[in-house]
């Protein structure tokens, strides 16, 4: 895979070129233009490197290789917004110090423009696969997968696959994932106005409230107060491992909580343990809660959660704890766990892959991301997080390394291969 290494380092910095995070809808444009320029952009590139591909109306596209079974490599071409914090240009492609800057550079343009030199790679080689390979490539996969929807209505989805689009060595199983808009009444609000996050799944860095009369706490809470508006700024990270970031959210609330009884009730909730779900747990984890939107208006604090639960569980589990403690909500998007078999022949065959390319012993894992595997009768999580490496996915100044390009390359490079010869 070496020969293509330049090619692949210059098509991701192409694809990231496109702030393809969702915008307003747009003629024969669902997500915007920026998701539909990348996927065409992402298209173009598979054609001139010679594999016929199919737009399925700018919600998702793929590219084919080969004939018979059908067998899905799932990738998506849209990112969260950039947000703030950036040391680097996040749609600049800048490399420094053997690392590759931009938003989409690990998820997953990063991944999908490598997959897509490996079926390359495998083509020059004279390799006739006894599967059809789709390479197909989402452009809402961060918000909701209306383009999985539109791609099952108009093509024929595989039954088995893989996503480079988690970690490493292989995901066996995948939690279910809840996003849910809690609404509370506040009569006598201690601000004018509050807002604060980006979207449900990344851990909210900024939040701010204004008409605060009195802010003699709030340092304690590591917040700034001046003229009235006080402001509380954090880490983002992705709302399934909510652990890595910093809330903004969780600083602003428990500032007012301290003498508001209504936001200490709101605090408890989902800050604290007052839906009583945080000790829902198995053997693939524990459920994570990561309130990263809210807003007051109209006299309503609206606050937008990502719930990330066991995947032996049942997403009512988790509403009848929210209707137990009386919590006027709406369900904004839901998404059923995923559960393989972790002595199956595909996660044993991919865990025997990334074996026999790093040279270490592993066993497969459970996440709390979810991944287009999920979209699968059988698929699975691969890569393109390295276990112990730091992951900046849905982070400021994401990046992905000179070095794991290469690794990468080779690693799904042998998987496509092994699961289609």
């Amino acid at each position: 895979m070496d020969r293509y290494y330049e090619q692949i380092v210059q098509g991701i910095r192409s694809m990231v070129s496109f702030d393809s995070a969702q915008t307003a809808p747009e003629k024969d444009m669902p997500f915007g233009k920026g998701a539909a320029d990348c996927l065409n952009a992402f298209l173009a590139l598979a054609q001139k490197l010679g594999f016929e591909t199919r737009n399925y109306g700018n919600y998702a596209g793929e590219v084919l290789f080969g004939e018979g079974e059908e067998f899905a490599v799932l990738c998506h071409l849209d990112t969260v917004p950039a947000g703030g914090g950036w040391t680097h240009n996040p749609f600049g492609g800048e490399i420094e110090d053997g690392k590759l800057y931009g938003r989409g550079t690990m998820d997953d343009k990063g991944p999908a423009v490598i997959c897509l030199y490996c079926l390359k790679a495998l083509k020059d080689e004279g390799f006739v696969p006894k599967k059809k390979i789709k390479l197909i490539v989402g452009c809402n996969e961060e918000s909701g997968w209306a383009c999985i929807d539109h791609y099952n209505r108009c093509a024929h989805m595989p039954e088995t696959g893989f996503s480079p689009d988690a970690d490493f060595p292989v995901i066996y199983a995948e939690k279910g994932i809840l996003h849910f808009a809690a609404k509370f009444p506040l009569a006598f609000p201690p601000f004018s106005s509050l807002a604060g996050g980006e979207r449900a799944n990344m851990v909210c860095a900024f939040a701010e409230a204004r008409g605060v009369k009195d802010g003699a706490t709030a340092e304690k809470y590591g917040l700034e107060y001046k003229d009235g508006t006080v402001t509380a700024r954090g880490v983002s990270a992705h709302a399934s491992t909510p652990g890595e970031g910093v809330n903004a959210l969780e600083k602003l609330f428990a500032f007012f909580a301290e003498k508001d009884g209504q936001m200490a009730k709101i605090f408890d909730l989902l800050f604290g343990d007052g839906l009583a779900l945080r000790g829902f747990c198995d053997e693939t984890g524990r459920l994570t809660m990561s309130p990263d939107v809210a807003e007051y208006k109209d006299g309503v604090l609206t606050v937008t959660t990502d719930i990330r639960y066991p995947a032996t569980m049942r997403q009512k589990d988790v509403t009848d704890r929210l209707d137990a403690a009386g919590v006027t909500y709406e369900l904004l998007h839901c998404q059923a766990p995923l559960f393989n078999d972790k002595n199956g022949p595909l996660v044993s065959a991919l865990l025997k892959v990334y074996e026999e390319e790093t040279g270490k012993a592993a066993q497969p894992v459970a996440i709390g991301g979810g991944t287009y595997a999920r979209a699968l009768k059988n698929g699975a999580g691969f890569g393109p997080e390295f276990p112990g490496e730091p992951s900046t996915i849905h982070q400021a100044d994401e990046y992905i390394s000179l070095e794991n390009i290469r690794r990468l390359a080779k690693i799904y490079r042998a998987a496509i291969y092994e699961l289609t010869k």
